[in-house]
């Protein structure tokens, strides 16, 4: 019998362990640089990238704001993004399906943390990979659209359960994508009973208020003059 199966495990298990290691070091140098790291996950096409600019834009107002963005390929998203007038900076995964601890560490070089009150890393579109990586982040929070289906936690639960904070996206366009709030929102609790949840639209800013308010409860230190 085959023991390529059990070499796998062994591999995987490997990357985990050493991955957990390096993100245990950088949630060390974001709590001694005073910076709070909010990582964001979804699947493609759930508006992360546009609600981040307007997170960037708004919360850039009162305080210090970074991006690191994580794609397979092109600095489309990072271009957007440094629109909100941000420190942005893109990661491209060459293929590779998530992020993880040791790309982090590599493109923070030469940035000074310090200078940050909030840093956002937009994960690679991904509800699976992701999951499992932890990227030293203080809260983990996820993206689901009202055009992906009420469902979506359902498929996805590991996604879902382990999430500080949901937050359904593209809320003005849930009429036209006949989105059902309530069976939504079972769904979330289903997987998550205690899940925080936060209804949001980036175009018509229903919910932001709110959202920026989960964010600065997450603790900073500096409001910009």
């Amino acid at each position: 019998m085959s023991d390529t199966p059990t070499r796998l495990i062994d591999v995987r298990q490997h990357v985990l362990s050493k991955n957990d290691r390096l993100a245990q070091a950088l949630r060390q140098r974001f709590d001694q640089a005073g910076v709070r790291v909010i990582n964001l996950l979804s699947s493609p096409g759930a508006g992360k990238t546009r609600l981040l600019e307007e997170t960037l834009r708004r919360l850039g107002q009162r305080y210090r704001v970074a991006a690191l963005v994580g794609d397979l390929a092109t600095d489309n998203d990072a271009r957007r993004l440094a629109r909100s007038g941000a420190a942005v900076r893109q990661i491209e995964t060459g293929g590779l399906c998530h992020l993880e601890a040791d790309l982090v560490t590599r493109h923070l070089e030469g940035w000074g943390l310090a200078s940050f009150d909030f840093l956002f890393i937009e994960n690679v579109g991904n509800l699976v990979c992701p999951t499992s990586y932890d990227l030293g982040e203080h809260a983990r929070v996820v993206l689901m659209a009202v055009t992906e289906g009420e469902d979506k936690p359902l498929k996805y639960p590991g996604t879902f359960r382990w999430a500080d904070l949901v937050l359904i996206s593209k809320l003005d366009m849930a009429e036209a994508a006949e989105f059902d709030a309530a069976a939504a929102r079972a769904s979330i609790t289903s997987v998550h009973p205690d899940a925080t949840i936060i209804a949001t639209s980036a175009r018509t800013g229903a919910g932001l208020d709110e959202w920026l308010a989960w964010l600065e409860m997450r603790g900073t230190r500096h409001e910009v003059p």
